[in-house]
């Protein structure tokens, strides 16, 4: 914003270099000290929009789209969609809210996707009617929503990545891989496919006890929604990382993983973190202790290496 003619400063392009050398050091002596530095220095806070993308057993399932700016670019923006972890029965669809306005800032058009959760209205679980096949029947059809709705939505249909922590690791595999589990309503002309995947304490074998708790009696169906199982080739480029102390998804477990995406010829870049746990950003409340700034700038690499990151913000 530029000071009027009459002002006693006169127009910006006057402003003594000194002056404007001071008024920079200001604003970084406020950003230093935690204040917020002058209105046209902040950094713009993507605004989300609310849109429900599903109706299904009486639920209406909601999305928060972020936006970069009003401007839609032809060719349309580069998306990513996250869902949240929480073992398909708790979490909430804001843990990544901090996430997608770090990547709308970017450039990139961002989506935190609600799922159908398998708890019951008293909190107890798990819900006889909603297991994994459900949580991933919402998966892909977020996807299928996101690219029948690309253009509306300032969308490149072909530069669509998909990311999850933990189980939303999981629905995000599975919308690459478990194509016999798809809603009824839902259109198989549009593909759920992602264009890459962003993968934070994945899990990547439902084989395991608390899965089979949750699938209940529907346990026969938990191979449907396993990705290890149901790996095949042709997949897009991934990215992984994974505590190498992870006690709820065991490390071994994405190293099978790694071996058999290698051996079918599929790109996976896992990057192992040592000594950490399950939540790769432990005592970051800003990122839901998913991660870091330096497991997102990694994540940045990846995606300019892949040709996503977006060049004109």
């Amino acid at each position: 914003m530029r000071p009027p003619a009459d002002h006693p400063l006169g127009p910006a392009r006057a402003i003594h270099p000194r002056l404007r050398w001071n008024l920079l050091v200001v604003a970084g002596a406020c950003l230093a000290l935690g204040a917020a530095p002058p209105p046209d220095l902040a950094p713009v806070q993507p605004a989300m929009e609310m849109r429900t993308y599903k109706h299904v057993a009486g639920q209406e399932l909601q999305v928060g789209v972020f936006q970069p700016g009003p401007e839609r670019p032809k060719e349309g923006r580069p998306a990513i969609a996250f869902f949240h972890g929480g073992g398909w029965v708790f979490g909430r669809p804001s843990e990544f809210h901090e996430a997608c306005r770090r990547y709308a800032r970017l450039g990139f058009v961002t989506f935190a996707f609600q799922y159908r959760l398998s708890v019951k209205p008293d909190g107890t679980y798990p819900h006889p009617e909603i297991t994994l096949v459900e949580s991933v029947k919402d998966a892909r059809s977020a996807i299928r929503w996101l690219r029948a709705n690309a253009a509306e939505l300032g969308v490149d249909p072909h530069k669509i990545v998909v990311a999850g922590q933990s189980a939303g690791g999981q629905l995000a595999w599975s919308t690459a891989l478990c194509d016999t589990v798809n809603e009824i309503n839902d259109d198989p002309a549009t593909s759920p496919r992602p264009d890459a995947l962003l993968l934070y304490s994945s899990n990547y074998n439902t084989m395991e006890v608390w899965a089979d708790l949750i699938m209940d009696k529907r346990r026969a169906e938990i191979w449907s929604v396993s990705p290890y199982h149901n790996l095949k080739r042709g997949l897009p480029p991934a990215l992984a990382f994974h505590g190498r102390k992870d006690a709820m998804v065991p490390y071994f477990s994405v190293q099978l993983f790694a071996a058999k995406m290698r051996e079918l010829g599929n790109p996976f870049e896992l990057v192992t973190l040592e000594g950490l746990d399950h939540y790769l950003g432990e005592g970051n409340d800003k990122y839901a202790r998913y991660f870091n700034e330096d497991t997102l700038e990694r994540t940045d690499a990846f995606l300019r290496q892949i040709g996503f990151m977006p060049e004109n913000r």
